[in-house]
């Protein structure tokens, strides 16, 4: 699709799971799209080499770019390794979204933020996009302190409230949700594989939230009042064992040797227990249906399955 050179949009962490289903999606869309990485710059020609967290780099190349859109996907997103690497996150998910909001301000664009569900406890769900977050882990923490920092130099900005993703991977350990497809492919092993069977979860494919952020961009192109927080959720309330159900019923695989544990995890960061989102305001512009698990996990363990 020809692409509008009137339309351009700067998407960082552009080579991660969700930066590369939104980088995709905002090309098929006809924008002119960037996508920032820094480890895997080379995996595609629309990608740049860039650090986020080098403050002069950032400025000089938001500045050549001039985007109308910045989507902000970078982030440390795995709340145990937000755990063991304190500094370094803050870093990332509160320093760097704070001078690219700046940045954002300075060229005029209009700024998109990925956030998490694990702003919210999980004890009163669903909660609304004016509910008040109240994080239980670093993780947590450090994102709704980059929805601050964010909106302190950006009040028009958006934020967008996502929870666990999955998505086309190049390795299953890529996603907290395809991780558990592992279990599954090594079968029996004489021990077995104790599954958590306690948290509430809400699965969401990629494509999905990358359709959300090109009709926010796209609207407020188009001179609509979007600013502020919203919420995007797949509708399948799901433990990891009943995610695992799935995937055997799918694929014809035994689960026999795989374990529900229905206790509270004691390991590893908290989370919360049952952190749905209500949506309202994004199903309110139109934003098509997400796809059910069943349908979304099929497509993504597909080449995974044939191969085992």
């Amino acid at each position: 699709m020809a692409t509008n050179s009137s339309k351009r949009v700067l998407i960082t962490g552009a080579s991660g799971l969700l930066g590369r289903a939104v980088l995709e999606a905002f090309i098929a869309a006809g924008w002119h799209s960037t996508g920032l990485a820094f480890s895997r710059a080379d995996r595609h020609p629309n990608l740049v080499k860039a650090d986020l967290c080098d403050p002069v780099a950032m400025e000089k190349l938001i500045d050549d770019l001039k985007p109308n859109v910045i989507v902000h996907c970078a982030a440390e997103r795995s709340p145990d390794a937000v755990d063991q690497k304190p500094a370094e996150t803050f870093q990332l998910n509160v320093q760097s979204t704070q001078h690219l909001s700046q940045c954002a301000k300075n060229v005029g664009a209009f700024l998109l933020y990925i956030s998490t569900d694990y702003v919210f406890d999980g004890n009163a769900p669903p909660y609304t996009e004016d509910a008040t977050p109240h994080p239980i882990n670093k993780y947590g923490e450090s994102k709704l302190a980059g929805e601050e920092a964010a909106v302190s130099v950006y009040p028009d900005a958006v934020i967008l409230r996502v929870p666990v993703l999955y998505g086309p991977v190049e390795k299953l350990s890529e996603s907290a949700v395809t991780v558990l497809f592992e279990k599954l492919l090594e079968g029996p092993t004489g021990k077995p594989a104790v599954m958590s069977h306690y948290e509430r979860r809400y699965p969401t494919h990629v494509a999905d939230i990358a359709k959300a952020l090109v009709l926010l961009a796209t609207l407020k192109l188009q001179g609509e009042e979007i600013r502020g927080v919203y919420h995007w959720s797949g509708k399948d309330c799901l433990t990891k064992y009943e995610m695992v159900q799935h995937m055997s019923k799918i694929f014809g695989l035994p689960m026999d040797h795989v374990v529900a544990d229905a206790t509270k995890p004691t390991s590893g960061a908290a989370r919360p227990y049952d952190a749905a989102l209500s949506c309202s305001r994004l199903e309110k512009l139109g934003a098509p249906t997400p796809m059910s698990f069943a349908d979304g996990i099929s497509s993504v363990l597909s080449p995974f399955a044939r191969k085992a």
